[in-house]
């Protein structure tokens, strides 16, 4: 089988799943992934020779699409920050919006020296806390998760990116304490409501773990109030606390982190004009 042939077979399995547009850039992410193969390439190599082992992957990822598995959890890898990231069910796919916090908070330290270092809570592929470790090479960075198998990737992310990173499994709803004091803590909590799962694909719904994603429709703002509660006891004086969070509930967390006792509240927009990042900063 040559590329062309693999490519006209992978357009006419997908034609009635997926726009053409979108089995497109699949298929480039495929032959960069198995073939090492970039778009020129593809293009000026149509009669290359496919190995059997290489149409069997295709075969598999095709299966796989029809499915709707994404495709970051068929290569194992996605780009973050512009870094490698290995992702799987085990932890959230990373999202442009959460690029946008990584850059928000970097763009604010050239202005805030750093004493305590940088906790990322619910780290999930560690994506926020080595993006900022590898612009800020000399800040202590601690991450930490409930979920083990999140951890063991989000180490293995950090080797991959030549970081360290202070990783920690802990659940944040309990009684125990953190470890030290924080200069800034951040964190991509859960916070998609129930009633808003209607609205999601199901390579989203079928794949992506639950846990790290959803919250009741009744307390929404759990995982913050509580954040926000640990992050009383572990920021340092002027310390801020960044989130991401849900473009609905912009209003509601401003009144949460009001009632908490935290100063300076902005709330950010991201590229598409929604609420999607806030920040605000702990007077003791």
């Amino acid at each position: 089988m040559t590329l062309s042939e693999l490519r006209t077979q992978f357009f006419e399995s997908l034609k009635d799943v997926y726009p053409s547009e979108e089995t497109q850039a699949f298929f480039y992410e495929l032959t960069g992934h198995y073939l090492q193969l970039r778009r020129i390439d593809v293009a000026l190599k149509p009669k290359q020779e496919i190995s059997t082992e290489v149409s069997n992957l295709f075969s598999e990822a095709i299966s796989k699409l029809k499915r709707h598995q994404p495709i970051q959890y068929i290569t194992g890898i996605t780009e973050f920050f512009g870094l490698p990231f290995g992702v799987n069910e085990h932890t959230l796919i990373p999202r442009p919006e959460t690029e946008e916090l990584v850059e928000w908070i970097l763009k604010d330290l050239q202005q805030q020296p750093l004493q305590h270092g940088i906790l990322d809570i619910g780290t999930g592929s560690g994506c926020i806390a080595i993006s900022l470790a590898k612009h800020l090479p000399k800040v202590p960075i601690t991450a930490l998760d409930i979920s083990q198998e999140a951890l063991q990737i989000a180490t293995k992310n950090a080797v991959r990116n030549t970081v360290e990173i202070d990783f920690l499994k802990h659940d944040i709803l309990s009684k125990t304490p953190l470890p030290k004091t924080y200069d800034i803590i951040v964190s991509n909590p859960p916070y998609v409501r129930e009633l808003e799962k209607k609205a999601m694909h199901h390579n989203v719904l079928d794949y992506e773990p639950g846990t790290a994603l959803f919250v009741s429709d009744s307390d929404p703002l759990l995982f913050y109030r509580k954040i926000a509660q640990v992050a009383k006891s572990h920021l340092s004086p002027k310390g801020i606390l960044y989130f991401e969070i849900n473009e609905y509930l912009g209003k509601e967390m401003k009144t949460l982190l009001e009632t908490e006792g935290f100063s300076e509240i902005q709330l950010k927009k991201d590229l598409f004009g929604k609420d999607r990042m806030l920040k605000c900063r702990w007077y003791e």
